[in-house]
């Protein structure tokens, strides 16, 4: 096609108008950077200068900084140099030098909450529920948690005193520790279930995560499992990365996982599988929850549009959002969300719009009007703008108020103590469970302690008299209510048995930990898990786990906005019937 010299000129005049354009526009954004930096560093001055009492100066950065960043969104963030090493523990690599201990203040007091297997503490015999008196001879009086975790971490090699006391015996005693490096694996567990199942339990996607998956599916695979379940539940996310290469090790080679796309075209990016599967055949379960996030939702969203895996039990998150680090002058940085991230059917799961603020500021969901239907591999229905939505909805279940209770005034963990004090020995995990006598036991230990709580009907209970009261009915209904608190009051004395198996549970898995660490928690509670009893009952259903990944009948549409919103009201009535 020839275009004519006139049309050529026209053309040309257009674009040199566009250029002229596009250039004044990036000359006004760099006016406004200038003056409004100018404008802040102008206030900072004065503010220095003259306010009348003495102020913190980086403190009063920080202030404006993480105002300036919380109209955005929560992951962008600021980070001074003072808390860089706090930063890179949570998200980059959990390493450090200490003793592998947990600890918690409690009435001024320090207590040891958890020691980690094959760390130094546990190898010097410190026990959870000891009181750690002083460190190094200073005194841990009055001290909170940051304080005494900062004298328990420092250089591998290093020598640590504790003062030690416990209360089987009589007067305090020492203990010589040398601190080792500790680093907290992303894979907290891995083993056999019941069905002859895999399970990998992967906590986080920091540094390796995706090596220790491998590391755990390769000896899995030396038992000839059945199926795999990977274990998401709770995993905040991490690395995108990490997630992709863990996506690979059941997917086929050059299969896209992820893109990532932002205004600055150069962070665009897609993701793809890389190498050869090391398993693409077994059949593969994703546990996730409301707390499962991120690089979680790209392994288990990916996995479902691939039709890979088939997903089980809530709602996930909803986080759709690609953060990246930038280096700031003096060892600081921002930490700045850079783009959305769509997994292969197309869709971004992200749920809250940061960008449509009401005018109150507050966020809302994105509108069931605004979402969209993708397809998976195989033509299921699935959505953007909702989260994650499992193939299979588990509704979970949520610990009576007498459970909470006992857990929150740390009975449970204190019962634990003296049991572990009296009993040196227990049953290995898979067959240890508290017997009658020893529920009974525990039931007598709370005779004399102070764990109240209010239940569910009794809120309601005080709500009525609330509003009676502000109508000036509650006189004529006295009566009535009187009785009623006075039935209320029976039924709460026999909680403690009507509650019993949730109690045994929580009691079980404290006290396992006590001689198992980790591992006992997690293999005590295998028989309580429902998720995971759905997760080997679906697989060895081969019926229906063809059907679920072909999306035959029911199976079809997946988390559709109406249905999604059903159970996600389900389930936050639940977390309103706790609060």
């Amino acid at each position: 096609m020839v275009i004519s010299k006139k049309y050529k000129k026209i053309g040309l005049f257009a674009s040199i108008i566009t250029l002229a354009v596009g250039v004044a526009a990036f000359d006004d954004d760099l006016f406004q950077i200038s003056k409004n930096l100018d404008v802040f560093a102008s206030v900072y001055k004065e503010v220095n200068i003259n306010y009348v009492d003495d102020i913190n100066s980086a403190k009063l950065v920080k202030t404006g900084v993480d105002a300036m960043l919380d109209g955005l969104d929560p992951y962008t963030e600021f980070v001074p140099e003072s808390e860089i090493e706090d930063y890179k523990l949570h998200y980059v690599s959990t390493q450090y030098g200490g003793i592998g201990a947990s600890i918690f203040v409690r009435n001024n007091k320090v207590y040891v909450s958890d020691v980690f297997e094959g760390f130094p503490a546990q190898k010097g015999d410190v026990h959870p529920g000891d009181q750690v008196l002083k460190i190094n001879d200073i005194d841990l009086t009055a001290k909170n948690n940051d304080q005494v975790s900062l004298l328990l971490k420092g250089s591998k090699g290093a020598s640590i005193k504790l003062l030690i006391k416990r209360d089987n015996i009589a007067q305090p005693f020492e203990k010589n520790l040398v601190r080792d490096e500790i680093k907290q694996p992303n894979v907290s567990y891995y083993g056999m279930v019941a069905g002859n199942m895999g399970y990998i339990k992967l906590d986080k996607f920091l540094e390796n995560s995706a090596s220790e998956v491998t590391n755990a599916l390769v000896s899995l695979k030396k038992n000839n499992p059945n199926g795999i379940i990977l274990d998401l539940r709770s995993n905040g996310g991490g690395i995108l990365q990490e997630a992709v290469k863990i996506v690979n090790l059941f997917v086929q080679k050059d299969v896209e996982v992820v893109s990532q796309k932002g205004k600055v075209k150069d962070k665009n990016f897609t993701y793809s599988t890389v190498s050869t599967p090391l398993e693409p055949n077994l059949p593969l379960v994703v546990l996730v929850n409301s707390h499962s996030a991120s690089a979680s939702e790209i392994v288990a969203g990916s996995l479902q549009d691939l039709d890979r895996a088939i997903i089980i039990g809530q709602r996930s998150y909803g986080k759709g959002l690609v953060q990246q680090t930038f280096n700031l002058p003096y060892n600081s940085l921002v930490k700045i969300t850079i783009a959305k991230y769509y997994i292969p059917s197309g869709r971004c799961i992200q749920e809250l719009d940061y960008t449509h603020r009401k005018d109150d500021g507050s966020v809302v969901k994105v509108a069931d009007s605004l979402i969209h239907e993708f397809k998976t591999k195989n033509g299921r229905s699935v959505y953007d703008g909702s989260a994650i939505y499992p193939d299979i909805f588990i509704k979970q279940e949520k610990f009576a108020n007498v459970t909470q209770a006992l857990v929150g005034k740390l009975l449970i963990f204190d019962y634990a103590t003296l049991y572990r004090d009296k009993h040196s020995k227990i049953a290995d995990t898979k067959s240890f469970g508290l017997a009658d006598n020893d529920y009974n036991d525990f039931v007598k230990y709370l005779a004399d302690k102070n764990y109240n709580y209010t239940t569910s009907a009794e809120k309601v209970l005080g709500s009525l008299k609330t509003e009676a009261t502000k109508e000036k009915q509650f006189n004529d209904i006295q009566g009535e209510y009187d009785i009623l608190k006075a039935k209320l009051m029976t039924s709460k004395k026999n909680d403690l048995q009507a509650h019993k198996d949730e109690i045994k549970q929580v009691l079980e898995n404290e006290i396992a930990s006590r001689y198992y660490y980790e591992k006992g928690r997690y293999e005590v509670n295998f028989k309580y898990d429902k998720e995971l009893a759905q997760a080997v009952k679906t697989m060895q259903d081969k019926a229906q786990l063809a059907s679920i990944l072909k999306g035959e009948g029911n199976y079809k549409v997946i988390g559709k906005p109406m249905l999604a919103m059903a159970g996600k009201k389900a389930a936050d009535k639940d977390s309103d019937d706790d609060q």
